[in-house]
């Protein structure tokens, strides 16, 4: 770390530094951090021990890089930062660190969110179950937050079925709002319903324990991975692939579906 922290701070030498590294602030690097997070994400997801290792290393480098800035304006160091953190994992685990007795995740789970309550002093919460969800997350990511603080009211249905049945319902209206003649369709109304409709899905994806992120970037991955395939058949057949009608192109599809095509790290299905 000390070395790291010493490279960081050449890097962002007024005199001798590197001139992209000097021009950067907290929010021209913020972009790159969230970039650097989902990267890891995706070498977890890939499987590759190596990558994970190399992208961990590359998402430290965006926490070294905002420590240095911020040591710079005299706001806080590095060493602060650890210290923090460190404080912070004591205090939410007394089970661990303390003798206070903790049975199950989910046990954890709700002292931990009562032991946040109390470091803000609000533990006799006046504000709402959401507040602090923050709105920098991605969409998707913020919508199973706001679902799980909305649980803990008791606003949540008690199986994923119900939640199923919304989801049929949230698509309906949006092929209601398609099909519209009356007046036409309204881009603003087709968007809300849209809306409504991932929502739900992103909901019953939490009430099946699922990340809906991980499901959706797995589905990327093998639509990404068919696609190319369809692309090696074609070109094998001599035609490029956008000379194929889209016939033509949905029976290269089916084959490649139905030829148990596996994309890296995925199950065909």
């Amino acid at each position: 770390m000390k070395n790291l922290l010493e490279i960081m701070a050449r890097l962002r030498d007024p005199e001798t530094g590197c001139p992209w590294d000097l021009q950067q602030d907290f929010r021209t690097i913020a972009p790159y951090t969230i970039e650097e997070a989902f990267e890891v994400a995706e070498a977890i997801e890939q499987g590759d021990p190596e990558s994970i290792r190399e992208e961990l290393g590359d998402l430290l480098f965006q926490v070294v890089f905002h420590a240095q800035m911020a040591r710079e304006r005299q706001w806080f160091s590095f060493d602060e930062v650890v210290e923090g953190i460190c404080a912070k994992m004591v205090r939410r685990h007394p089970h661990v660190f303390g003798d206070e007795p903790i049975g199950t995740a989910q046990d954890q789970n709700r002292r931990w969110e009562a032991i946040k309550q109390e470091e803000k002093g609000d533990a006799g919460r006046t504000g709402s179950f959401l507040d602090g969800v923050t709105r920098g997350l991605p969409p998707m990511a913020r919508a199973v937050k706001l679902q799980k603080r909305a649980a803990r009211a008791g606003f949540d249905w008690p199986e994923a079925e119900p939640v199923a049945d919304k989801v049929r319902e949230e698509l309906s209206e949006l092929e209601s709002e398609m099909n519209r003649s009356d007046d036409g369709v309204d881009p603003a109304r087709l968007e809300e319903e849209l809306g409504d409709l991932l929502f739900a899905v992103t909901n019953l994806a939490r009430k099946l324990e699922i990340d809906p992120g991980a499901a959706l970037r797995r589905s990327n991955r093998k639509f990404e991975d068919r696609f190319r395939a369809m692309e090696v058949r074609a070109s094998a057949q001599g035609r490029p692939l956008e000379e194929l009608d889209l016939e033509e192109q949905e029976n290269l599809w089916g084959e490649v579906k139905a030829g148990g095509f596996r994309s890296s790290g995925s199950d065909s299905t």
